[in-house]
């Protein structure tokens, strides 16, 4: 298959609509026939109204699609922000969950502010301060959360308000008080995950199992069980899409409660929304680079307009952009289609969203915490290196006995102490040396003095994006001391960026010590000269 050439780039703006309109249409639809039941199960989870996380899809589409910085990426509501909303709502409503979903409103508002604010001082790079293992680490306790909670929800029981800890130690008394009904809703939508990808088929699995789910419901009544019990068992918006709008409450904005669900939300959809936005640069076809700093102001301002009106944070998410990518997208249109598509449904078909069951969505969920903290995602991390393992476990046990803030912040400072350990000066730990020479026209070499790690690589993330395309970059390792995966990783990922743009890259040294086999383990270059 042949690579698209510059040359073909497509247009943006109402020229790219002009021209890419059909395929950008057919993938936005699609893409719309994922997010629904996603943006649906996301906002019942964060302890919102099922419409909140489809306002914030519909101002992604619609609003975001036309500012960022970014070409295939569609923004809405994510998995990942669960924890961090939920947490939110339950610590700032004390108990009340409309006054919680208020006041976590105005936080919403708040940090998109501050995420334009971020956007436009061009802080967007920042998001490679926090080291590989660390993240994976976040995102995995993430999925684990996820499944704790999403797992009472398939079994139609409601447990007991409390922490995590008081939550899954609910899980026997919900097994043992489980609806059979629902079970079977939830379980089959489970199995239709698992096994649709071994279908040939555009129908993304979520419509399915949505689809089956309302089947089943219809066919056992749910919504007389519903009503006579007094249980949630079906998604509830009201018949008019526009009356679900609420507005924030910022009458807690001087307490410490309101500005770490501000920091939190800021933090981590900033982190979710950059990495993913970096991710989908690689599945480009025309390998575009996003603006990084661009998209993140966009963002912002999506947030500030989804918290004015009821919605949840949204990032770009990676899930939705690379079910955009695989249907043939080609610019921002099919974001702006697939907010399009969603406000005219939920306008025009409330009634068939309000017959869709939670079993079902939960079972989405679950099966999304599955893929964050799969057996798999242990094990890729556990091949890079025994601390790049330590460090994943560590965050993954911070962030479930404390937040998440506090998760990311152990474990950052675990690979400080590891850094120092391994004998990297304390000067070297925030400040990098490096040097540039230009060889010839055709050559630039670049050469590390010293530790190149995941806490002071930025300086040399700038130099390189500002080299011409098409030169033959020599990394010279041989006068380095210890080289991390972070940095690693970013020169291999780098390496080939450049490649393809129709340059050269190697790596000249060799290391004395390797922490695993893995091509990317972090090594060490030089013996400790330190007298």
């Amino acid at each position: 298959m042949n690579k698209p050439s510059l040359s073909t780039l497509p247009e943006t703006g109402v020229a790219g609509l002009a021209e890419h309109w059909r395929s950008d249409l057919l993938s936005g639809f699609l893409v719309f026939l994922i997010a629904l039941p996603l943006c649906l199960g996301i906002s019942v989870a964060s302890g919102f109204p099922p419409s909140a996380g489809i306002i914030t899809a519909i101002i992604g589409g619609i609003l975001v699609s036309r500012i960022n910085g970014s070409f295939l990426t569609v923004n809405g509501p994510a998995a990942g922000l669960i924890v961090v909303v939920l947490a939110a709502v339950q610590s700032l409503g004390e108990g009340d969950a409309l006054a919680g979903y208020r006041y976590t409103l105005a936080a919403i508002v708040v940090a998109g502010v501050i995420q334009v604010v971020m956007g436009v001082f061009k802080t967007g790079q920042l998001s490679a301060f926090f080291p590989t293992s660390v993240v994976h680490g976040m995102m995995a306790a993430i999925g684990l959360i996820i499944i704790a909670t999403q797992f009472h929800v398939m079994l139609g029981v409601t447990p007991e308000p409390g922490n995590l800890i008081s939550i899954i130690a609910q899980i026997p008394h919900s097994l043992l008080n489980m609806n059979t009904e629902v079970v079977l809703i939830s379980f089959l939508g489970l199995e239709i995950l698992m096994t649709w990808p071994l279908v040939k088929t555009r129908i993304p699995a979520p419509v399915i199992v949505v689809l089956v789910g309302m089947l089943f419901a219809w066919h056992f009544d749910l919504a007389q069980d519903a009503a006579s019990t007094g249980a949630k068992l079906l998604v509830a918006i009201p018949d008019n899409f526009f009356a679900g709008f609420y507005f924030p409450d910022f009458s807690k904005i001087t307490t410490l409660a309101f500005w770490g669900a501000v920091l939190s939300i800021s933090l981590v959809g900033s982190l979710e929304s950059l990495l993913s936005t970096s991710a989908i640069d690689k599945l480009d076809p025309y390998k575009r680079t996003a603006d990084l700093d661009r998209d993140l102001t966009a963002v912002g301002i999506g947030n500030t307009v989804a918290g004015l009106i009821g919605g949840l944070p949204m990032i770009a998410e990676i899930v939705r952009s690379s079910a955009n990518i695989d249907n043939g997208a080609k610019t921002g249109w099919a974001n702006f289609f697939h907010g399009l598509i969603l406000l005219l449904f939920v306008v025009l078909f409330p009634v068939l969203i309000q017959n869709i069951p939670l079993a079902s969505l939960a079972a989405l969920l679950v099966y999304t915490g599955y893929r964050l903290a799969s057996p798999t995602t242990f094990a890729r991390v556990m091949e890079v290196g025994q601390e790049q393992f330590f460090m994943f476990v560590v965050t993954i046990i911070g962030v479930l006995a404390t937040n998440l803030l506090m998760g990311v912040a152990l474990g950052i400072a675990v690979k400080l102490a590891i850094n120092l350990l391994r004998g990297v000066w304390p000067s070297n730990l925030f400040k990098i040396h490096f040097t540039l020479n230009q060889q010839d026209q055709h050559s630039v070499t670049v050469k590390l003095l010293g530790s190149a790690l995941f806490s002071n690589f930025l300086p040399l993330k700038k130099a390189l994006a500002e080299l011409e395309n098409g030169k033959t970059i020599i990394f010279d390792f041989s006068e380095g001391y210890l080289i991390d995966h972070t940095v690693m990783e970013f020169i291999d990922d780098f390496s080939r960026n450049y490649q393809t743009a129709g340059g050269h890259c190697r790596i000249t040294g060799k290391a004395l010590e390797t922490f695993s086999d893995h091509a990317l383990a972090a090594r060490l270059m030089t013996a400790d000269d330190r007298k």
